[in-house]
């Protein structure tokens, strides 16, 4: 069989704090959305901004982080996979297909405090700096600043 890939990578900020659920097996279950944007040039040459809204799920440690850590507005950068998961509808009969990605890391890049962000590289947390400032913006909003350049 080919090699297959499937890896998703989001940079974004939350739309609404995360659900939080238990499985019937007692796993613990996240659920969010996650905004990113594009910007591009319409045909009269004016700035456009067009928004995507992505589904998240995270699972165990990572829900738990996801509950702790993450609130409606956080900025995140995730990694994980794409799945789509299908159901009968029980009011129409009809089948309903979700697809969602599946959170396999966690960066959590904004605070409350305005400190350090928190963390988490296959749900172990560390520490790491997601601060913001103006130049932030230049750089697609990754957070980099000028003296971060080397040219």
């Amino acid at each position: 069989m080919a090699r297959t890939v499937n890896k998703v990578i989001l940079l974004g900020n939350v739309g609404k704090d995360p659900e939080i659920k238990s499985t019937a097996g007692g796993t613990l279950v996240a659920n969010l959305s996650l905004a990113t944007s594009d910007r591009y040039k319409d045909k009269g040459g004016e700035w456009q901004e067009r928004t995507e809204w992505h589904n998240l799920v995270g699972y165990a440690r990572g829900a738990e982080i996801l509950r702790d850590y993450v609130k409606k507005g956080s900025k995140l950068y995730v990694e994980g996979r794409i799945t789509t998961r299908s159901w009968d509808d029980k009011e129409t009969g009809k089948k309903v297909y979700r697809t969602e990605i599946v959170v396999t890391d966690i960066s959590l890049l904004s605070t409350t405090d305005g400190g350090n962000g928190r963390s988490s590289s296959n749900a172990d947390a560390h520490t790491r700096s997601g601060s913001r400032n103006d130049a932030a913006e230049d750089y697609g909003e990754l957070g980099i600043l000028d003296s971060d350049v080397p040219f």
